[in-house]
């Protein structure tokens, strides 16, 4: 049987030492009561529910899966009863805003909960997930009576929300959505179409549900510029707010899937369903992507949620499977063979998994400071900055730390061997419910696509400016150090790479628009890789002062993880530089009858 606790000593180094959010974010007015012991105690009793009541039901949940039934869908045994007391704790509500009901707390101190909320229990994460983005979409972009009338109830978790984009014949290519939308005499609109894949469309947790829908008005133009967005309630409320009338919306289907399969996952029939526009008329996608850039970072947090608990697992089953001996000799003469431990393969599977989770963690920490920091910092300029590096890393965090993540419980399994094929141990099912990260919210390959069409290019160039300018800071602040020279040294070759390769493609793109695309996936990844050598760097110049310490051994581990992932995952980019500065050629010369 599987096990996992919460890393709650790593999360603190990222909090307090690291990024020094105790710090920085009580000096914002929204913040100031956010002090250390406040942090300490929201991430331990975080890690108390998380451990004791929905880990429990992650095996139990994935084997009994949802069902479907007359129309409704129920959820496994235990998860009506662990969504009251996820929400009775005030846990859907802990970044959102104190207007609606939030707790009011960084979105920093909220990933971290984030992860534990994945590690323990990734299906169930997505019942409260979805609807946290909904939440924000609403909140930005919804007309005032809409907001005073969802968003408590969608804070408080006593209804959920969901994101209704996908249609049988469109996924990525959001301009050939069909549904429809046709103005009603009250001021409100009918819906009409079908939504799939919609995750949490229909189950058995909250007494209402609440669709965004992308959906076209009678005279919207072509393509994804006449899309507007939607709010479809379950059931329409009444003059006192609560649920009333069952809207015309139904479940029609329930996806059996490869993962996450107590997450339930529906195809969803509006038949004239009553709805209310969120936003501007043929504005629907920039509203939508609101909610979808929220997801995306959620969606990188399973990846690291899900590395973390399957080498959680693969270790300890480590220390204690014994199998042959030390190729220098027998390291346990007593025992009949050495642990596995003692092999460098096992060491190499292990270590790759736990240098990305713990260099994942820092720069998932550090990119929900830059989301407080865009939101609540007092100075216009400084919001600005923290805005540009929000946006130029969420295809990063999306891509790499699912693609990772799917990579961490591949080798966590083959850690277990035979025994990891084998569901009673639960890594079969880590690898089966990372699998899908890198598909959904936008396939990795697309978020590739935003990084090097969009985000490169956007106000001249300035978002990856902004990024080199931090790397290209720490690498003169430590140059000096002897202690630093193994971390500071890669790093700035790295940088220097990135920066030139950023500068190569930007030319070959203006010759050849393709080269963009070919050079995406690799580009993101060696930028991936890039970023978290640069938080290696950083937490490394935290942690050598500090091995001789009460806590010395935490922070020799922290410094041989860092050796680790410079000198055998770093050089990486080698291979991606050159595969990158192969261009587009070897691709696109490939005959299509050939495949």
């Amino acid at each position: 049987m599987p096990t996992y606790r919460a890393p709650l000593r790593d999360m603190r180094f990222v909090y307090t030492e690291l990024l020094e959010a105790d710090r920085r974010l009580t000096a914002l007015e929204p913040f100031a009561e956010a002090s250390a012991d406040l942090v300490e105690a929201v991430l331990e009793e975080g890690a108390k529910v998380c451990e004791g009541v929905l880990f429990p039901l992650n095996q139990a949940g994935d084997v009994e899966g949802c069902r479907l039934e007359e129309g409704a869908v129920r959820t496994p045994a235990g998860f009506p009863e662990a969504y009251r007391t996820w929400c009775g704790g005030g846990w859907t509500g802990l970044a959102c805003d104190p207007d609606y009901g939030g707790q009011g707390l960084p979105e920093t101190l909220g990933f971290m909960v984030e992860e534990m909320l994945c590690s323990a229990n990734v299906s169930f994460s997505l019942y409260p997930g979805l609807t946290r983005g909904a939440y924000h979409a609403l909140r930005a972009h919804g007309p005032e009576a809409l907001r005073r009338l969802y968003l408590p109830r969608l804070v408080s978790g006593e209804w959920s929300g969901t994101m209704c984009l996908t249609e049988p014949h469109a996924g990525t290519d959001l301009g050939l959505l069909r549904t429809r939308a046709e103005p009603a005499e009250d001021g409100a609109w009918r819906i009409t179409g079908t939504k799939i894949f919609i995750t949490s469309g229909e189950h058995d947790l909250a007494e209402n549900i609440v669709h965004l829908v992308l959906a076209r008005l009678p005279d919207a133009p072509p393509g994804i510029k006449g899309l507007s967005l939607f709010l479809v309630p379950k059931f329409l409320p009444d003059g006192d707010g609560n649920p009333g009338e069952r809207n015309a919306v139904a479940c029609g289907a329930l996806e059996h899937k490869m993962g996450i399969r107590a997450s339930s996952t529906c195809v969803m029939n509006f038949d004239g369903a009553t709805g209310w526009l969120v936003g501007e008329p043929h504005k629907g996608v920039a509203c939508m992507f609101t909610m979808m850039n929220t997801e995306r970072l959620a969606i990188g947090i399973q990846g690291l949620g899900l590395a973390e608990v399957a080498y959680q697992n693969a270790a300890a089953y480590a220390r204690e499977r014994l199998q042959s001996r030390a190729l220098s000799g027998p390291r346990q003469p007593e025992q009949a063979a050495d642990s596995i431990l003692v092999h460098p393969d096992v060491r190499r599977m292990l270590l790759t998994a736990r240098a990305c989770n713990e260099g994942a963690r820092a720069l998932a920490g550090w990119t929900a400071m830059q989301i407080d920091l865009s939101r609540h910092h007092p100075e216009p300029e400084a919001r600005e900055a923290a805005e540009d590096l929000v946006a130029l890393v969420t295809p990063v965090v999306k891509a790499f730390f699912t693609d990772y993540g799917f990579e961490a419980a591949n080798h966590c399994l083959q850690v277990l061997g035979g025994h990891g094929y084998i569901r009673e141990w639960g890594m079969e099912q880590y690898v089966r419910d990372a699998r899908i990260a890198s598909i959904y919210e936008g396939t990795n390959g697309i978020q590739a696509l935003d990084l090097v069409r969009r985000k490169l290019y956007l106000h001249d160039g300035r978002l990856p400016e902004r990024l080199f300018a931090l790397m290209e800071e720490t690498v003169s602040a430590h140059l000096e150090e002897a202690a630093l020279a193994e971390f500071v040294g890669p790093l700035a070759a790295e940088v220097a790479r990135l920066r030139a390769l950023t500068d190569w493609l930007r030319t070959r793109a203006g010759e050849n628009p393709e080269e963009l695309g070919a050079a995406a996936v690799d580009y993101l990844r060696l930028t991936a890789l890039t970023i978290l050598a640069w938080l290696w760097t950083r937490m490394a110049a935290v942690a050598v002062n500090k091995q001789d310490g009460e806590e010395g051994g935490f922070y020799r581990a922290k410094l041989a993880t860092g050796r680790f992932y410079m000198q055998r995952i770093l050089p990486q980019n080698l291979a991606l530089d050159a595969a990158i500065r192969a261009g587009a050629a070897p691709l696109m010369a490939h005959d299509e009858s050939w495949f």
